[in-house]
């Protein structure tokens, strides 16, 4: 059997999301770990971009953007109910995805990497990072999930990010004010979805053993 392709990269924030909608869809690809620093020809044969994740569906079919790996998924089998179908909660997933993916993405690189930006302190990138923080809080203060009383796509999508910036400074984050998006994290974290797509893979070269996903 031929199965379809992910290149991945196990702690990559957009990679993790979409391994967890290919998981979560039960469909099965062949997982093909890249480090980021010697990336193989055929991975960038794949995508001008050359960023993880990349899943080649076909010759014909390559999807080189994570939530489009995810929807991919997803359509094609859904059976937690990640889609919402309601058109508010829609516009809500949108908003969310455009500021996580965009702003809070460009706020979370400095803050991680404040040595590469030096004309702000550390502390200055993770206070435009809170005003994220603040607006998930809020709306955990009033739902269990960003959207309601069970996980959507719009949680299992940004989460990974939340991670990232927690794990910056972790004693920060834990004694922060954002106790509801804590609980939220860890939840998640703890889950047996999450600890399921995190094993760890080694380098893929041509050649190797096919490790099915």
């Amino acid at each position: 059997m031929t199965y379809p392709i992910l290149y991945s990269f196990r702690r990559c924030p957009y990679a993790i999301r979409a391994r967890l909608a290919l998981r979560v869809s039960g469909i099965q690809v062949e997982l093909r770990e890249v480090v980021l620093s010697d990336k193989p020809a055929a991975f960038l044969a794949c995508s001008e971009k050359a960023t993880v994740p990349v899943l080649v569906v076909d010759e014909q079919h390559i999807i080189d953007e994570s939530l489009d790996i995810m929807y991919w998924a997803l359509e094609r089998n859904d059976p937690d109910g990640w889609l919402v179908q309601e058109s508010s909660l829609r516009q809500a997933t949108e908003h969310l995805l455009d500021f996580n993916d965009n702003a809070f993405k460009s706020h979370l690189d400095h803050y991680k990497y404040s040595d590469r930006f030096p004309e702000n302190s550390m502390e200055y990138y993770r206070e435009q990072g809170e005003a994220f923080l603040a607006d998930l809080e809020a709306r955990l203060n009033k739902t269990n999930y960003l959207l309601g009383q069970r996980s959507t796509l719009v949680d299992m999508a940004i989460f990974p990010f939340i991670r990232q910036f927690a794990y910056v400074d972790k004693n920060w984050f834990d004694q922060s004010q954002y106790t509801r998006l804590q609980a939220w994290l860890a939840q998640l974290l703890e889950g047996s979805l999450f600890t399921s797509v995190m094993a760890k893979y080694e380098q893929w070269q041509p050649g190797d053993q096919r490790v099915l996903f």
